[in-house]
């Protein structure tokens, strides 16, 4: 298999959680500071060595697409200027990377949206990012980790973290057995054997839920075409996962690192406050 080149961002959600605020702006395009958080997800996959961003967008999400793209009028009127820094970041990104784009005509889930960005990536290994999981690293970022682990284990890498129990039912949740590699230390593996999408507290098989970092193989798309609705009537990424896991081909990771949930108000704030906190140190 290929090193990992493309990274799908599933963008399409309407970010009910910050109405008004994303009645026209995209969730993925709310700021942390002064950059939008589908920025931090766009860098943090260029970092880990991946060129081609793959967008599944919706309906209203154009600015996603002109924030990626050359402003000729804005360059102009601050060209020369002490604002003309301000750009400095986004265009290395434009520069680093292309993207490309496709809607999801119809909100039924994850695993839905991912299969929909199959045109985009093609038959080769691939990343998927969830922009309003920000994560945030000392050393190397959560998918240069990741992609790292591919290169060894050859199969779906998705990242885990421990959470309260009575928070189980908001996310995926995963069961395993620890996989001992002396060759590793960044964080520990375990082989998926199980795993549940948003079990109430007394029904989760652990208290390791799935983040939105995933690297999958090819054969994912197969499986999703095969993957019925599940929880609340969405095809899930979970239930696909199962059946790869089944096979032994999913590992999770317990990663390295701190993770923020921009996809609620309290994540956001918080996200906001470190990095308002870590840029003036």
């Amino acid at each position: 298999m290929n090193k990992i080149k493309k990274c799908l961002f599933p963008a399409a959600g309407y970010g009910t959680r910050f109405l008004p605020a994303t009645k026209a702006i995209p969730k993925e395009m709310l700021p942390v500071l002064t950059k939008p958080l589908l920025q931090y997800g766009v860098e943090e996959a260029i970092e880990a060595g991946m060129d081609t961003m793959a967008i599944v967008t919706g309906r209203g999400k154009r600015s996603i697409e002109d924030h990626f793209d050359i402003s000729y009028e804005l360059e102009h009127q601050i060209k020369g200027t002490a604002k003309e820094s301000y750009l400095t970041e986004i265009r290395s990104v434009i520069n680093a990377c292309t993207f490309s784009y496709t809607r999801q005509v119809e909100m039924k889930g994850l695993g839905h949206a991912i299969l929909t960005g199959e045109t985009l990536i093609g038959t080769e290994p691939f990343a998927v990012v969830l922009a309003d999981d920000l994560c945030d690293n000392e050393d190397d970022g959560v998918l240069k980790q990741m992609t790292e682990l591919y290169e060894k284990y050859k199969c779906c890498i998705i990242a885990v973290e421990e959470i309260p129990p009575e928070d189980s039912n908001k996310y995926g949740v995963i069961a395993g057995d620890t996989i001992k590699d002396s060759s590793y230390t960044k964080g520990s593996l375990i082989r998926v054997n199980d795993m549940v999408e948003k079990p109430e507290p007394k029904d989760a098989p652990s208290n390791l839920a799935i983040i939105g970092r995933y690297i999958l193989t090819p054969d994912i798309f197969d499986v999703l075409r095969e993957t019925k609705p599940g929880k609340g009537g969405e095809i899930q990424i979970t239930d696909a996962l199962l059946e790869m896991a089944k096979i032994g081909k999913v590992i999770a990771y317990k990663f390295d690192g701190k993770r923020f949930d921009c996809g609620s108000v309290d994540g956001f704030v918080e996200a906001t406050n470190y990095f308002y906190t870590k840029e003036k140190s």
